[in-house]
């Protein structure tokens, strides 16, 4: 049944933010591509964006950029997080503490993908698992005290790419040890980092937190989410024939835009674009496959994600 865009036919767009002057927003993977995007209207929107980025080149490049386009005024600050190193984690939400005390939105953003030949993360995590999903679970546990306190919210960016592949999380080989692709590795980070969403919608609910929590995805996007780690078949994809079918990285940035910003949003939903079998078009609510809302795979999960990451949460 073809659902009815709340929006209207255009969906939701950056005009319908008035004023966020006085609001501080994180985002991971800021220093390019979606997450860049999102940057640049929340600052023209009058926010404090405070990046979390692995490259300090890179993101210095990238607040220049931002200070050419909005003044040296412009509320736009980096915490140095890489998500493949827990200890990093751990360090960034430290050093993000001692930057605010106020987080009205985390947006997990940043995300590798199509890594061609398996690799682990430095704490033995198979790479596409250990920054998607358990970065991230460990960094939300980390800031939810100053979130929660700011009646803030925490954004989960998903993948449509999340049921293409085996639609379930492999608990018997978590890291790949058999049959390892770069799709269904890829695919399983993307479902487990939608199931952490939807289960923490859950326990937010149920114990009363002044949290709100929203999964969604930017659809396809003309981003530098392929890069060199991929196969030479999807880098050829993604320099060829991507520019010709995807919406620009602005465009892939609304939906994170939204979670973090739209008071007319619910619970067990998923947003993004919603034409061409949602990959580009109007941002609205998009189908979910009952995959992402397995509540016994998300117990198994959340219980699995804190012995990794070695952080208990206390909902």
């Amino acid at each position: 049944m073809k659902k009815t865009n709340k929006f209207g036919r255009r969906g939701w767009t950056p005009d319908r933010i008035s004023s966020l002057e006085g609001k501080t927003y994180v985002i991971t993977g800021a220093n390019s591509g979606a997450g860049f995007e999102a940057t640049r209207i929340l600052l023209k929107k009058g926010a404090s964006v405070i990046m979390m980025n692995r490259s300090i080149d890179k993101s210095n490049v990238a607040i220049s950029e931002l200070h050419r386009e909005f003044g040296r005024d412009a509320k736009v600050s980096l915490v140095v997080l890489d998500l493949a190193s827990l200890q990093s984690v751990r360090e960034a939400a430290v050093n993000l503490l001692g930057k605010t005390s106020q987080i009205d939105a985390l947006i997990c953003n940043a995300a590798i993908a199509q890594i061609a030949k398996k690799a682990l993360t430095i704490d033995g995590f198979e790479s596409q698992l250990g920054v998607n999903h358990l970065g991230h679970f460990l960094l939300c546990s980390l800031l939810f005290e100053c979130i929660e306190k700011s009646s803030g919210r925490i954004v989960m960016v998903g993948s449509q790419g999340y049921k293409m592949g085996e639609k379930r999380i492999r608990f018997e080989d978590i890291n790949y040890e058999q049959d390892y692709t770069a799709w269904n590795s890829y695919a399983q980070s993307k479902l487990a980092q939608m199931i952490f969403g939807y289960e923490l919608q859950r326990r937010v609910a149920a114990a009363r937190k002044e949290v709100v929590v929203q999964v969604c995805h930017p659809g396809a996007s003309r981003t530098n989410l392929i890069n060199e780690t991929a196969s030479l078949r999807d880098r050829i994809l993604s320099r060829t024939i991507l520019p010709l079918i995807a919406q620009s990285a602005e465009r892939g940035a609304w939906p994170e835009v939204m979670c973090a910003t739209e008071e007319e949003l619910e619970s067990q939903k998923f947003y993004g674009p919603t034409k061409r079998a949602e990959t580009v078009g109007p941002v609205g609510e998009c189908s979910l496959d009952p995959c992402a809302l397995d509540e016994e795979a998300a117990k198994e999960l959340w219980a699995l994600s804190e012995e990794k990451v070695g952080y208990k949460w206390s909902i």
